[in-house]
């Protein structure tokens, strides 16, 4: 006896292609809406620290970080008062405890204890924070590159020269769309510009910041740097 095998008829094969159409479009849209919620993190990150940064210039009329006079509260450490951050972004060991931090102490570090204890940014200590990715946020004076002065023609553009925000480790989707929507989508010029990590996860800000522009390839992890 002969037993008969049935197949899938083409509606029940339409069906189950509709079925994982929508489920592959699911993934994807929430793969983007979690993009576009990292870019505006880091969006909010620039203009939060920057907010933070001027209300307490207007307070207390120093720069947080290098404040000559932050021993105004029980916990607070002061700065050089030489009107810069002396010091990288990238600093190691900011102590975490809230407690008066050591001497010498770097000021990338001092930076944060000084705004929390302000009242202007949430947390306590000083250690650095990070961003949507996990990349270091931190500030430093200028960004190694070359000197200000007239752009020649086929030269890069002069570094920065003031005090910078850094955030680190962004894939190149978020730092593009960053630097497009805070400033010119370019990574050598305006006041948000862009280095391709070459190595590590928060690399030392130098000339090669402005050396080229952003570039897709699917891979590529930027630091981007917003004057304050």
């Amino acid at each position: 006896m002969k037993t008969k095998q049935n197949g899938f008829t083409l509606v029940e094969i339409a069906i189950v292609l509709v079925i994982i159409g929508l489920l592959l479009g699911g993934i994807l849209k929430g793969q983007e809406m979690i993009v576009q919620a990292r870019i505006k993190n880091v969006i909010a990150d620039f203009s939060g620290v920057s907010a933070a940064y001027h209300g307490y210039q207007d307070r207390y009329r120093a720069i947080p970080g290098d404040d000559a006079r932050a021993d105004r509260w029980t916990n607070g450490r002061v700065g050089s008062n030489n009107g810069m951050i002396d010091g990288v972004y990238n600093v190691a060991g900011c102590p975490v405890a809230n407690t008066l931090p050591a001497a010498g102490t770097p000021e990338p570090c001092l930076f944060w204890h000084h705004l929390r204890l302000a009242g202007f940014v949430a947390g306590t200590g000083t250690a650095q924070p990070v961003n949507a990715v996990t990349g270091m946020l931190g500030v430093q004076t200028g960004d190694g590159a070359s000197p200000p002065g007239p752009v020649l023609a086929g030269a890069t553009s002069p570094g920065f020269v003031s005090l910078i925000l850094c955030s680190a480790n962004l894939p190149e989707k978020i730092a593009i769309a960053v630097d497009n929507q805070m400033d010119d989508g370019d990574a050598r010029t305006g006041t948000v510009r862009g280095q391709l990590h070459t190595g590590g996860p928060n690399p030392a800000i130098n000339a090669a910041a402005d050396a080229a522009n952003y570039a897709e390839t699917g891979a590529n992890i930027y630091t981007l740097c917003r004057t304050l």
